[in-house]
């Protein structure tokens, strides 16, 4: 059996929670580049945990310019076999309030410029109808049950948006009429290619503002700006809580296979004899288990 180490995707701030536990660092490189940062590697009582600052040190990758396929290559060398990512979005609905977190379930992909998978030599096609692995989401919804201060809901759908400026209000409008609950930049293609790499998946969102849909109330600041940057701080120390309190029993992982560590089993529908071997090769370590 696969040990199971896992990865986490999120901000400085996370990794400063996580630095007592640091074992080292490594600048990795990638046939996609090298990742945002250098990857910390963690023993957390025995747990295994990989950290990666997805913007970078000092925040310097704007979320379309993100290397996401360096970094999840990068987490699969390094054995990672279940990625918790994070990152701050705006809410879309009165009930998820700044502060609150938001187990995401689903997606809604209108990103325009992004490399959307490994694969561009071969007919891949993963199944993505759940974008966010089950076994992942109740082991995350399970912990925050315990945290009676917090307010953690089960389910949300999030609209990926290009970026980097924010919504119009009429965009923000429409998102709202797709049915959507989050938006936000950066979950796609990062949860696609963790599907792609049989990496389990799950997404924390952080709720900091109301996007721009919603009237502000007095007292609230009046630039959209300094409220997520307000609001980022406790957004950021929850997800901290969350986590902490999820890795302090990962049974539920060991014991539970994902479907997404099969992801590829019948989604590569070239003819593998026809596939270029350098390709095959150079990708070896995503895919290299199905070839012979």
């Amino acid at each position: 059996m696969t040990r199971t180490r896992i990865g986490i995707i999120g901000g400085s701030g996370l990794a400063d929670a996580f630095a007592s536990g640091q074992l080292e660092s490594r600048a990795l490189d990638t046939p996609f580049g090298p990742p945002s940062s250098p990857i910390t590697l963690l023993d957390l009582d025995g747990t295994e945990v990989v950290f990666l600052k997805r913007h970078g040190e000092g925040h310097v990758h704007n979320p379309g310019a993100v290397p996401y396929r360096a970094n999840i290559y990068a987490l699969k060398a390094l054995g990672v076999t279940h990625i918790v990512a994070s990152g701050a979005t705006g809410s879309l609905r009165e009930e998820i309030r700044p502060g609150d977190i938001a187990i995401t379930d689903q997606a809604i992909d209108k990103t325009t410029s992004r490399a959307r998978t490994f694969y561009e030599d071969a007919a891949v096609h993963v199944e993505f109808a759940e974008p966010c692995c089950p076994v992942l989401r109740s082991w995350l919804i399970e912990a925050g049950k315990k945290l009676d201060d917090i307010t953690v809901h089960d389910s949300a759908t999030y609209v990926c948006m290009e970026g980097p400026a924010f919504s119009t209000r009429a965009e923000s409008e429409l998102h709202r009429a797709w049915g959507a609950d989050l938006i936000g930049m950066t979950l796609l293609p990062e949860a696609r290619l963790a599907r792609e790499a049989e990496i389990a998946y799950a997404h924390i969102a952080l709720p900091t503002d109301y996007d721009c849909w919603r009237t502000r109330e007095a007292g609230q600041p009046e630039d959209l700006l300094k409220e997520i940057i307000g609001n980022l701080q406790q957004a950021t120390e929850n997800s901290i809580r969350l986590i902490k309190t999820a890795l302090g029993d990962i049974s539920d992982l060991e014991q539970t296979p994902s479907p997404a560590h099969e992801a590829l089993a019948l989604a590569i529908w070239s003819d593998k004899a026809a596939i270029p071997r350098e390709e095959i090769d150079r990708l070896h370590v995503l895919w290299g288990q199905h070839f012979s």
